[in-house]
């Protein structure tokens, strides 16, 4: 089967290119219909990666977050033009102790593999997860990000100490409203803190129980438990800013992602006892935990909506690069392209 690829060649440049689909019953065609632009697709697209990465992983189709309609299903498990979700990491061989997205083995689309900018997608049947009609396909598009969330807290959920009186996010971007969103639909008994830079953006997480500007944080304030949602230049601050809040032994979830070496305070670490842990990506089990929690509280499907920045009808190599350049002028706020190819 003749597909296109819609590859970035170099930064800021986009070509066509063609490659063949062999069908077999292991995998599903899909053609995507919603995708989301994530901060490592900009990254790629903006050339900010090191040069040595940038030359090892393009050219390379962008986009690991979206959804689709099944094309065609040799076994017949899927019908064609049922809704889905695509799960761009693909595991190799099983592991009874490492998780799929953690394994050396896995391959992740838009990260070294072709992602989802292509007229259609051959998926092993084990990557798509079917996604009622009714969830909102503005929100679906990237709820692959809100996965990576939903990963995270489950972890907490194993690591942290029972003693979750009060837990703190830092970070008012699309990451941290999203795992504040989560927390608290998930642990709605526990006092939730948002701490951040930007009032306007705090004052849409209305369903945290206080919120903070990092510059003004009152005295007293203290925390259980905390998660880190910056990243970049600004995680440095944030992580020892949780260091000097959070109680003995308490646990400090990491999953902002930086490009260079961060200095934390590990005096601190060590009189406290504290444990930290880093979480990236997610799995299966989390994307199907994801639409359960889509379907049995709603509520955080119309809150995740207010994260919607722009919304574009994308069917051109013009359409494309437009998307990611109005994505990289916004500063909060998922850009969504719906893919008309």
């Amino acid at each position: 089967m003749l597909n296109t690829v819609y590859r970035l060649v170099a930064p800021r440049r986009f070509e066509v290119e063609f490659s063949n689909i062999s069908l077999s019953e292991q995998i599903v065609i899909v053609r995507p219909t919603y995708l989301s632009i994530c901060h490592a697709d900009q990254r790629y697209y903006q050339g900010v990666r090191s040069a040595d990465v940038l030359r090892k992983k393009l050219p390379m189709a962008l986009i690991h977050e979206g959804i689709g309609t099944v094309v065609w299903d040799g076994k017949g498990e899927f019908t064609p033009g049922e809704r889905v979700v695509m799960i761009p990491n693909t595991p190799g061989e099983e592991d009874e102790v490492i998780a799929e997205n953690y394994r050396p083995d896995a391959r992740f689309r838009a990260s070294g593999y072709d992602g989802f900018m292509q007229d259609l997608v051959d998926m092993r049947r084990d990557r798509i997860v079917r996604i009622p009609e009714k969830i909102h396909p503005h929100v679906a598009a990237f709820t692959e990000l809100v996965s990576v969330s939903v990963h995270a807290i489950e972890r907490f959920g194993r690591m942290a100490h029972t003693r979750r009186n009060c837990v703190g996010i830092w970070g008012d971007g699309n990451l941290g409203y999203i795992t504040a969103l989560l927390f608290k639909a998930m642990f709605p008994d526990t006092i939730l803190y948002v701490f951040g830079l930007n009032r306007n953006k705090l004052i849409d997480f209305s369903f945290a129980d206080e919120t903070f500007e990092v510059t003004e944080i009152p005295e007293g304030i203290a925390i259980d438990h905390a998660f880190e949602c910056v990243g970049g230049e600004g995680s440095q601050k944030a992580i020892n800013q949780m260091i000097d809040l959070i109680r003995p032994e308490g646990t400090i979830s990491i999953l902002g992602v930086s490009e260079n070496p961060v200095a934390i305070n590990t005096r601190m670490i060590l009189e406290k006892g504290l444990r930290m842990f880093g979480s990236s990506r997610s799995g299966r089990a989390d994307f199907e935990k994801t639409i359960a929690l889509y379907e049995s509280n709603p509520e955080v499907v119309e809150y995740l909506q207010n994260i919607i920045g722009v919304v574009l009808d994308v069917s051109t190599l013009d359409d494309m690069k437009r998307a990611f350049e109005m994505d990289r002028q916004n500063a909060y706020g998922k850009t969504i392209m719906r893919w008309k190819k």
